[in-house]
Parts: C-alpha cells; sequence; structure tokens
C-alpha cells in the first residue's frame, strides 16, 4: 500500500551538546529539522554529566518547530524513533525519579574502576561481554557509583541508558535495545541475556536492568500527558531506536559488511561493519541496526570537542557567531601547508582511548616556533586527529580487517580541507553522504517500524546518495606517512611525562 506523501516519522538523536529532531517522509527524503543546545557539567577534572530534563525540554522545543520546517502536523507523524550516545546511565527510583546527573560515555571518573576491572576480571569480562572495561562504559560507572555514592545506588529501581530515558518520558515504557544493552558491558551475548556474573563483579542489581528489544520494535505510544508538553499526537507509535553511531552508519547508507564509516563528532571513530564481532582488547563490537550484522568500532576522545576547545579558547570575541568563527578557522587552516611546518597535536584533552587506553594522557601541540600563525595550529589540530584517527586503524589492521572507502559523518565532516586530510592520513577514499546525522537514521528506523521501508536494508539504501567524495592524493599520502611517524613516536615519549603532570596537578 503506498504512503502518503504527507506521510513521515521523526529521528531524535541526544547529541554531546545538542538535540536534534528530524523529519523524514515515506520516500525517505529528510523534509525538516530543528535542534535545541543544552549544558555538560564538569564539577571535577574528568568529569562530564549532563540533566537528563533538558533533554526533555530540548524535544519538546524541536518537535513542533522540525514539523513546522517540514510544512507538517503533528497528525502526519506515524513512528517517532530514537538514538543518543552509548553507556550514559540513567538511574531512577521506584517513582521513576531521576536520582542524580547522567554520567556521560565521555567521563573519565571511573579509570581506576576500570583498571581494576581488567587486572581481576579482564579475560572473563572480554568473554562474556566482547569488550574491554574502559571509563567509557557503563559498568565501571556504576562500579564507581557503588564506592561513591552508595546512597544514590541504594535506591535504583530501573536504569535507563540516554535514549530508552528520553523515551520513556514520551511513551512510560521501560526498554533498551541489544547494541546499547552491548554498551553497558552487562550483557552476556552468548547467553542473550542480562549477566549475573557481570552484575555481581560490580554488586549491582541485575532486576533493574531493563528488557532488550530490536531497534524497530514498537515498545508503547505517546502518553496524553507528553502529547500535552511536546504537541506530538496521543497515540502515536513510538519506537525503541539504537546507539547514536549504529543510527549514523545505518542513515550513511551502511548496509552490507565491509562498509566502514569514520566520524568527526564529539569523539572521533572508525566503524567497520561485518557479519561477526571481533572480540579483542583494542576493539569494540555492537550489533548493528541491520539485523545479522555487527559493527567493530574504536576512537579518539577528542575530535570535534578538541575543534570546538580551540575555537572558543583562542579564536572566539564577545559577539561571535560559532559557526563563523568555525569558517574563519577552516579557510586559515587552508592557508597553512601540509604539516603545519612540523607543528603536532596530541588530541588527549580528555584522556585517550585507542589505541592507549589511558585517561592520564594530556594534549599537546609540538614544534612551536616563531613562524607558526593561527592558520597552522588549526591546521595541526585537524591534522593531529587525523593522525589519532589513523592510529585507531591500526588496530583493525593488526586484526586483519581494512577498508578501502568510508562514509564520513558528524559535525567536523563539513570541513572539505578537514575530510581531504582525512583521505590522505588514512589513505582511504572518503565519502560525504547526502544526510549525516543520526536522527536521520533514527528517523529511518522508525521508517521500517511504521510500514515504510520493507526492511532495514531498504530503509538504509535513502542515506546512500553522496555529496562528495575524496581520494588520497598519493604524493600527500607519503609526506603524512613520514609525519606519522613523528606523531606516534612523540606520543609514546611523552607518555611517562603526561603521568607525572597528572599526579603534580593532583597534589601528588
Amino acid at each position: 500500500m503506498p504512503v502518503s506523501a504527507d506521510a513521515c516519522v521523526l529521528g531524535i538523536d541526544i547529541g554531546a551538546g545538542s538535540l536534534k529532531t528530524t523529519v523524514v517522509d515515506g520516500l525517505g527524503r529528510e523534509r525538516g529539522a530543528a535542534s535545541r543546545d543544552f549544558a555538560t557539567r564538569s564539577l571535577h577534572p574528568g568529569w562530564s554529566e549532563q540533566d537528563p530534563e533538558d533533554w526533555w525540554q530540548a524535544l519538546c522545543a524541536t518537535v513542533p518547530q522540525a514539523l513546522a520546517a517540514a510544512g507538517l502536523g503533528a497528525e502526519a507523524v506515524q513512528a517517532v524513533s530514537f538514538s543518543a550516545g552509548a553507556h550514559t546511565p540513567v538511574l531512577t527510583d521506584a517513582e521513576n525519579r531521576l536520582l542524580r546527573p547522567a554520567i556521560l560515555w565521555n567521563d573519565q571518573r571511573s579509570g581506576a574502576e576500570a583498571r581494576e576491572l581488567n587486572e581481576t576480571q579482564g579475560a572473563r569480562i572480554l568473554a562474556l561481554a566482547l569488550n574491554k572495561a574502559a571509563p567509557t562504559w557503563t559498568m565501571p560507572q556504576l562500579m564507581w557509583l557503588t564506592r561513591h555514592e552508595p546512597g544514590v545506588v541504594a535506591r535504583v529501581r530501573h536504569v535507563y541508558v540516554a535514549k530508552d530515558w528520553l523515551r520513556m518520558r514520551l511513551a512510560g515504557d521501560w526498554h533498551t535495545d541489544f547494541t546499547d544493552a552491548v554498551g553497558t558491558l552487562l550483557w552476556d551475548h552468548a547467553g542473550q541475556c542480562w549477566s549475573p556474573e557481570l552484575c555481581a563483579m560490580i554488586g549491582w542489581d541485575l532486576s533493574t536492568l531493563p528488557p532488550v528489544v530490536q531497534p524497530t520494535t514498537v515498545v508503547g505510544a505517546v502518553t496524553a500527558a507528553a502529547a500535552r508538553e511536546c504537541g506530538l499526537r496521543p497515540g502515536t507509535p513510538v519506537v525503541c531506536g539504537t546507539s547514536d553511531t549504529s543510527a549514523e552508519s545505518f542513515g550513511a547508507g551502511s548496509d552490507r559488511a565491509g562498509a566502514g564509516v569514520v566520524k568527526l563528532a564529539t569523539a572521533g571513530t572508525v566503524s567497520i561493519v561485518g557479519e561477526q564481532p571481533r572480540v579483542h582488547p583494542t576493539l569494540i563490537n555492537y550489533p548493528f541496526a541491520v539485523p545479522g550484522l555487527w559493527y567493530t568500532i574504536t576512537g579518539t576522545n577528542g575530535c570535534a570537542s578538541a575543534h570546538r576547545w580551540l575555537r572558543d579558547r583562542f579564536f572566539m570575541r564577545e559577539g561571535d557567531h560559532g559557526a563563523t568563527v568555525f569558517a574563519e578557522m577552516d579557510a586559515l587552516a587552508a592557508a597553512a601547508p601540509l604539516g603545519a611546518e612540523g607543528l603536532l597535536f596530541h588530541p588527549y584533552l580528555q584522556g585517550e582511548r585507542a589505541p592507549y587506553w589511558d585517561p592520564l594522557l594530556r594534549a599537546d601541540f609540538v614544534g612551536m616556533t616563531m613562524r607558526h600563525d593561527r592558520g597552522h595550529f588549526v591546521r595541526a589540530l585537524y591534522e593531529g586527529i587525523a593522525f589519532s584517527l589513523r592510529d585507531v586503524l591500526g588496530q583493525f589492521r593488526a586484526q586483519g580487517l581494512d577498508m578501502s572507502e568510508a562514509r564520513i559523518v558528524g559535525g567536523g565532516s563539513r570541513s572539505a580541507l578537514w575530510r581531504q586530510i582525512v583521505a590522505d592520513v588514512l589513505g582511504v577514499r572518503i565519502v560525504l553522504p547526502a544526510v549525516t546525522d543520526a536522527s536521520f537514521g533514527a528517523a529511518l528506523l522508525a521508517g521500517v517500524a511504521a510500514g515504510f521501508f520493507a526492511d532495514e536494508r531498504a530503509a538504509a539504501r535513502h542515506g546512500q546518495a553522496s555529496r562528495a567524495v575524496h581520494e588520497p592524493v598519493a604524493a600527500q599520502v607519503r609526506r603524512y606517512q613520514d609525519l606519522f611517524g613523528l606523531y606516534q613516536e612523540t606520543a609514546r615519549g611523552l607518555m611517562d611525562i603526561n603521568h607525572r603532570l597528572h599526579a603534580f596537578a593532583s597534589g601528588g
């Protein structure tokens, strides 16, 4: 049965600092979108928290704005789905009241707990959960809470992952999908259940963990109370959704094994879709939005977050518009030569994940001279993040995984210069999809549930159009290969100094 031209679905994504709602019609076209920023709080060094109520207020603001931009009303919406960063726990009590702010995936407070888990239970965790403990994961975060906030833990009756709490505010349900279940590090993949053994390692009550369903499962409907706040029609079907990287890769058209995706967002990641997980301490594995497929991923903590840090600390002036300043920075970087005249940047502003998994690493600019100006620093930042992604890709190649082409997503993909640098540093073709937002992928999942598309693969094909292609340039690939060796050598040489600087700053 043909879908009405005025029928649509919504995808809602919680990003690092904003929420975006995207409207997609029955032909898989983006019809309208709206976004709203919210604050991230850092009460102590390495901490990163958000108030989930800010997400709800952003949803209530952006849903009517996105529908207005699409020229559609609430009656056109056939389903709503969600995405957000994995790992982020939201804890509520028996009345579903929030107990504390959400600890984000980039929070580093649980470094000691992650090290302890790896030293005492590392092999068993990897065997059961397919992944290695790190401060990114929910399991060490919950372990930290049991030690430092036992009063809060004693009152927990429901654990949500970020997208699931927001969806609960809309539909009143309590579920998660298989991707976010794996992302907690408490899910037993072989047994397809929450693991009593993993929960026991951190003293966590298994009964607080939600039922697990597929991303396209309809888990409820918009309640009358939620409808009054956000402007949707009561009874509108609500679909579970999945993690942001899975949604982004899916929305970028990945529908087969071997598809590669590079993400230039708050964090930078490389992921490759496959038919099975590749279990190794340096790699991360999740079920993919397309049934029967997995995506293997690893990444660097500092990417667009480092780009924003450089802008806000050294380029922004009172009254400036952030997007305009980014464009000015990009032009300055384009005027600087390849290699920034020997200026290197290591993007470890929040410690580092792959390949070092060290929360104590620090960022740096190495090789400054009197010749260097602001454009050199921006170019060095672009190149340093690309080198960090090359470090990440090396983990795949060491395990026999590789890609000749990658679709690029995330806010950093707006820069044509940065895209070309990534192509040259990684040595692969880089393709910019027509749409790159996780909210678009979430909307496509809602479209599957609403019957707009025959299945997930048919939906993913609506994301395969591209806006630009960047081939690696052989001469530039060779220059960057030489510079990458210096990047790695200086990173290794500064590790001990970084640890000693951390001890000094901590009063040790």
